[in-house]
């Protein structure tokens, strides 16, 4: 019997994401105080719904900078047998919550100021969108390296993304406002802002639920790995195959092999760990060999 574990690569976030994270953190935090004084100030729904969709931005990165930290200092042993990989996906659905929860609201009281529209102060609400503007180009910038590999880099980058067009969304309706003089236009713009945060909300969340859920990942036919295990040499049965994602980046499997009697798992391993890793991007798996005169791992198949 015969057992192949695959080390894998630090999926807690480099050096260089930690610093992107903290940075973007720090001038969204700066940013999103001011753009809450300033959408009070003005009266603006769309310049307070892009202030409370900033806010959850901040909490999304804060929560993600915290994950990648815990996922770096963890140590995989006792209780924590795969390290705390994991934190980064439950800050994903996080944020995806509270995203959610923000356009709902921007929603609700677009609709309630449409009846009762309240007049804004156009030349702030103007200024701060452009400012805003500018701050979401420079954190959006900070974070696109790291989004391609992680999850809640990605997360964070769309959370940026976002808080961009709505910052463009402010600075359409400042315009509308201070030409035509039609104060609804701010309460039109603030919905387009929950409109566009709701699908995108929905998304990530989906993708991190997947995860929690162990769902075999996206584009992966567990038929055809199947087959091909199969067809390895020496290999007469497969069964117990279980595929899902531990964290971004990072897909896992475990599977047994049934061989011919006499057949060499070190022959049998090394195959099965190339195949997986080539053809499906595998790395870490856990692969048990077992002739097929044993007896007994087959009725405990799940």
């Amino acid at each position: 019997m015969g057992h192949s574990h695959v080390q894998v690569s630090d999926v807690g976030g480099s050096p260089r994401d930690r610093g992107a994270l903290k940075l973007a953190f720090g001038l969204v935090l700066s940013f999103l105080l001011v753009q809450v004084a300033a959408g009070l100030w003005t009266g603006s729904l769309a310049l307070l719904s892009d202030a409370g969709h900033m806010a959850s931005d901040a909490l999304g990165i804060g929560m993600a900078l915290g994950a990648v930290i815990a996922a770096n200092q963890a140590s995989v042993k006792g209780s924590r047998t795969y390290g705390l990989y994991r934190l980064e996906i439950l800050a994903a659905l996080a944020n995806a919550v509270l995203v959610f929860g923000v356009g709902a609201y921007v929603l609700f009281e677009a609709f309630r100021r449409w009846g009762n529209p309240i007049e804004v102060k156009v030349g702030p609400m103007l200024a701060v969108g452009v400012i805003g503007l500018m701050v979401n180009l420079i954190v959006w910038r900070i974070l696109r390296s790291g989004a391609e590999d992680s999850l809640n880099m990605e997360g964070a980058m769309l959370e940026a993304v976002a808080d961009l067009v709505g910052s463009v969304a402010v600075i359409v309706a400042a315009v509308i406002v201070g030409i035509t003089g039609w104060v609804q236009a701010d309460s039109v713009i603030a919905a387009c802002i929950g409109l566009l945060i709701l699908p995108r909300a929905w998304r990530l969340g989906r993708r991190a639920l997947r995860v929690l859920l162990q769902f075999t990942p996206e584009g992966l036919d567990i038929d055809v790995m199947r087959d091909q295990l199969g067809q390895l040499d020496q290999v007469v049965d497969v069964h117990d195959l279980h595929v899902w994602t531990l964290t971004s980046t990072m897909d896992v499997a475990s599977v047994h092999l049934v061989t011919t009697a006499g057949a060499d798992p070190h022959s049998v391993l090394d195959q099965a760990r190339s195949m997986l890793a080539v053809d499906f991007g595998i790395e870490h798996a856990t692969l048990q060999v077992e002739p097929d005169t044993h007896e007994g791992c087959t009725e405990l198949a799940y």
